[in-house]
This record gives C-alpha cells, structure tokens and sequence, in this order.
C-alpha cells in the first residue's frame, strides 16, 4: 500500500487513531459541518494542519450527530486547550437554504451529497452543546459563518436582525477571515497557562464583554447597539458603512456594540499574508484525500469539485455588493509564490486518482493576482471598498504577466494534461484598458492564452445583468466591458476557426433591479442570440451592501431609499425573464409587459406579428 495512504498521515478523527499516536490527551479538538477532506481548500483542514506544525494535538470531529446523546461530542474528551467550532466552508443558512427559502435537498460538503449532516446555524448549535457539557472549557469560533456573523446582521430566512454569533452561542472567542496567522497566537498563549481573558487583544479576533472596553476615539467605533438596530434601519445601515469601510483599510479601528448589556469587540485584522506564510499554509502536508472514513462511501461532490484545484493568492477588490470575499478575506490581494504554485500542481500530478487534468487555476477573483497599489502609501490612506469600481484606480499594478507565465509552466508540466481555470475572471481588469498598457501589462497576451488554452471550450463570466443602474448598485463595471470581450472572444474563435462558448452569469432580484429591467435584459441577451444557463436569484447573505439595501431599502452611504423585490412572488416573476424564449412563459411575459404599458418590449422580444 502506497504509504501516503496511512491512516498515521490524517489529522485523527476518532479515538482509536488518537490512541494509536500515544496521546493521552489532546490540545485542540476541531468541530466541523463538513466532512473530513485533508485539502488546503477546506478550512478545518487547514486550521488542524497549523495546529499540528506548532507542535500541538490536535483532532477533528466532523459534522458531529447534535440530535442523539451527544456522544459525538463527548468521544475524544476534554480538550487541555480549547475547542474550534466550525459550520464549515459555508454558512449553514446559505448551505440549506434556497433564495425561494426552500431546504435544499443536497450537501455538496457531505459524502454523496447527502442532505442534514448539519444543523441551521450549526456554529450556534456546536458552540452551545460544547457550553453545556464543558462549561470551563473554552470555545473558539471561526469560518465563514462565524466571520459574516461577528456583528448585529440580517438573516434572511428568519427575516430578521440577529446579534452576534457571540451573543447567540456563547462562545468565548472568534476569529474571522483566514485564521492562520491568530490561531497561533492563541494557541501559544493558551499554551503558556495564559487564560482566555488575557488573549482577547489579540488581531483578528473578537469577543464579548461585560465592561465596556475604554479605548479613545482614534482606536476605536462605537457602533449603535444591536437593541437600537432593531428598532432603526437606518442605524443599522448606518453600522454597515463603518463596518466596509474598516474592512478595507489599512489600518482600520477597533469595532464596539452593545449587545444586551455586554460588549461586542472586533479588533483591526492582522497585516497582510506575507508571501513566505502564505507558501508555509500550502507546503503542510495534506494528503489531498477525504479521510479514509469515507473510501467505502459514495463521493464528497465538493471534493470531487476541488481536488485538483490550484489556489494562487487570497483576497477580492473587487468589492461586489452581493459578495461576502472582502468581509472575509479583504480587499488586499496576498500570493503566493510562483514556485510554491508549481510545487502543488506538481503534487497534484502525483495524487492517487489523479487523471492530469488540473481543474482551477484561480483565486476568489481568477485574475488578481500579484496585483496591488504602485504607490503603497496612497492605499494605506485610501477608503475604496473597490479598486476597480466604479473605474479601475490609477494607483492600481493590472500586470497580468506573472500569471500568464503560470498558466504556460502549468500547462506545460509533464504530468498535466490540461490546466484550467474555473475561478471568475475580472474581465474589466484587462478589456477596455488603453492601449498603451496593454504591451507592458500583458493584456491582450493573457486573454488569448486564457481563452486558447485554459478554458473547457467555454468561458464563464460574470456580467451580472445588463442594465447599468443595476450594476452601479451590484458595483459592477457597465455592458459594455462584456460586449467588448464577447468580441474579442468571437474574433479568436473565427481566427482559430472553433466553437468555443462564452458562458455569462446573471442576477435577479438585486436591489436596485425592477421586473422592466429585467426585461431589458432578456431583450439584450437575446439580441446576443444567448440562452441563459448559469443564472441565479439574489439572496441576501450576511456581511454584505447587498443584503442591507434589501433589508432596509436604504443605500448606506447616501441615505437615499432603494427598490427590492422583497416578495417570492416578485423574485419568481424576475426569474421569469431568464427564460423568455420558452414557449410556456411568453402568454405570462407578454400579460406583465402590457400591464406595464411596455408593448415594445414584447415587439423586440417575441416581434410585432407575433404579439
């Protein structure tokens, strides 16, 4: 048997395998919504890794039984540090849920996609069982659930406001955005016998208190409380421009609110990711497989997604509304190196079941990276929650060489077939730019080795929607930036003399978004000779502009009231226009557009002889 395949070489999730390494006791025991998948893209996986290079024991107990006796979270014992408590890669909500607020009826993190593995708002519920049977235990937060959920937010599928994650479990900590970096503070300090207490300045963190921390006004922002939030949306909108705007500077500060008589505390990020740590977090030694748990179990469709996925830097500027990246990873692009890159893909070529085709060349964005300001002063003063919206910053390097140069050494590797890029790729970064730029910054270059070489025979971008209101509100550059690529796109295709796809991603429902715009989208798409696939509702998802507007119809930087479709009714008829060309939706499309006295719109969709 291939040695890599030893049981010896996971991070240990029962009794047994921790027995069989000899410990009598662990550190850190990790909770988790999803599956055991020993890979650098599942973050419990990831967080367990740097526990055990710091010379830590460490196991995990993945999507733990919250409905029986509990044994689950009793079968490892009591941990000498702390417990980590996880909902997974996803929040839970946004896990279970539809934008029509339908359970879905698969988990993409659970073997064979099975759905219920997990609870609704599992970060709560784990934290709270762990709270009830170790007391004097401490309880560390972190993942996407517990960072989108570290202050007073809208959830959706309650339809309310809710306190911190804090405040609805009890635990005694938080840790938000990628986790590396604070992990080891605290454990160091847990470590030396430190308590909790005495680790809440540590960065990147959160916690509550019963005191209200004294900090003076150049350190920190009293948010307005989560009681007056309730009762005003405005002040919550209010909160949520302080909260982007801290989010993304350089030197943010400190984060209060009151919570039912106590004190929720953010404290500033730690600085950037450096490129040394960021290679150190990919060279631990995952086995890139599931747990041997699962071998005799039908697949982890997420896993089967990623397994051969390359990721080459963190963080997004792109600053969309409707998107959680900058709450979570920031707008400040951290890479890693080109050698460690290689390294993995080389890595990937040599895991069992691999067939050479890497899948995902990406980031959050596919295109960011290496990129930061020219001038570092100007960013360290600078309050954008974009880069690129709504222009490109002059202060901003686009140089797209670095990663075209990837893209050519990986498709080149002798163990890879095929290396694609799955993530999305910000066209605007490198369409519409001027011309003398294009030569020193590679843009041209990288579009044709993209299209030419790195795409499945169709290219997946995201133009949102068609209507420039819209996508003013969606922080989105304008159509126009699509149709220059689409041409583009058709000038390659007629030059190589293929087929190739350009596959575009749109949104309904956006605040900002009317059923006629989303008539005027079906009426442009379809002069583009396009029939929508990749299309989805908006659904509001904490920790973002989007959600608030559709939350309070406030526009939190103006003040200014904004339309939502608020009811299914209204989603579902937005939906609708999606799928104009479809024989039974036109008598219901042409019966909105008259009561909306838009006949032309039905003329240019179905024509005037068949009105």
């Amino acid at each position: 048997m291939d040695s890599r395949l030893h049981i010896s070489n996971w991070i240990p999730i029962t009794k047994k395998e921790v027995d069989q390494r000899g410990w009598d006791e662990l550190d850190v025991i990790i909770i988790s919504g999803d599956a055991y998948v020993d890979h650098p893209s599942f973050g419990a996986a990831v967080i367990a890794r740097v526990i055990e290079r710091e010379g830590f024991k460490v196991a995990i107990v993945p999507q733990p039984n919250w409905q029986d006796d509990l044994r689950d979270f009793k079968k490892l014992g009591k941990p000498r540090l702390f417990f980590g408590v996880t909902a997974g890669n996803m929040d839970s909500m946004v896990n279970h849920y539809t934008a029509n607020k339908r359970l879905r009826s698969n988990d993409a993190y659970t073997s064979a996609g099975r759905a219920g593995a997990r609870p609704d708002y599992a970060a709560t519920v784990y934290s709270k069982i762990l709270k009830q049977i170790y007391p004097d235990v401490p309880v560390i937060l972190g993942g996407i659930e517990a960072s989108l959920r570290r202050l007073t937010h809208y959830d959706y599928w309650s339809d309310q406001l809710r306190p911190s994650v804090l405040a609805d479990s009890g635990a005694d900590m938080l840790i938000y955005g990628m986790g590396e970096e604070a992990i080891k503070e605290i454990l160091h300090s847990l470590g030396s016998g430190k308590p909790i207490e005495a680790l809440y300045p540590i960065k990147q963190t959160a916690y509550m208190t019963l005191q209200k921390p004294e900090f003076n006004k150049d350190e920190a922002i009293n948010l307005n409380s989560h009681e007056r939030c309730l009762k005003s949306k405005m002040d919550f909108a209010k909160n949520f421009a302080h909260i982007e705007t801290e989010s993304n500077l350089v030197f943010p500060k400190i984060l209060i609110q009151q919570v039912a008589g106590k004190y929720v505390v953010v404290n500033p990020p730690l600085p950037l990711t450096t490129e040394k740590e960021l290679d150190a977090v990919y060279d631990l030694p995952f086995t890139r497989l599931p747990h041997p748990k699962y071998n005799k179990k039908p697949p982890i469709p997420a896993y089967e997604m990623i397994k051969d996925s390359v990721t080459l830097h963190r963080g997004c500027f792109g600053g969309c509304s409707f998107c959680t990246i900058s709450a979570h990873q920031g707008k400040f692009i951290s890479s890693r190196s080109e050698k460690s890159i290689l390294k993995e893909v080389d890595a990937i070529t040599k895991t069992p079941g691999c067939n050479g085709v890497i899948t995902d060349l990406g980031g959050p964005s596919a295109n960011m990276y290496k990129m930061q300001g020219i001038d570092l002063s100007i960013c360290d003063t600078c309050k954008r929650p974009s880069c690129i919206f709504p222009k490109v910053c002059t202060n901003l390097a686009t140089d797209h060489k670095p990663l075209t140069r990837i893209y050519k050494k990986a498709k080149e590797h002798q163990g890879v077939k095929k290396a694609y890029v799955g993530s999305g790729v910000r066209y605007d970064l490198f369409i519409g730019r001027p011309k003398a730029e294009d030569k020193s910054n590679g843009y041209t270059e990288y579009a044709e080795q993209l299209i030419r070489h790195h795409i499945s025979g169709r290219l997946k971008v995201a133009p949102e929607h068609t209507d420039d209101g819209v996508l003013k509100v969606m922080r989105k550059p304008s159509f126009s930036y699509f149709l220059e690529l689409k041409r583009l796109f058709d000038n390659l295709n007629r030059k190589d003399n293929t087929k190739r796809q350009i596959i575009p991603y749109f949104i309904s429902s956006h605040p900002g978004c009317k059923t006629e715009d989303m008539a005027e989208l079906a009426v442009e798409t379809g002069k583009l000779g396009l029939r929508l696939e990749q299309v989805q509702d908006f659904t509001p998802t904490p920790m973002t502009l989007a959600t608030v507007m559709y939350y309070t119809g406030i526009n939190p930087y103006t003040g200014k009231k904004i339309f939502r479709a608020r009811s299914l009714k209204d989603k579902k008829l937005q939906q609708l226009f999606f799928f104009w060309y479809k024989p039974e939706n036109r008598n219901h499309i042409k019966s909105v557009l008259k009561s909306m006295r838009r006949s032309d719109l039905i003329d240019k969709l179905y024509g005037r002889k068949r009105r």
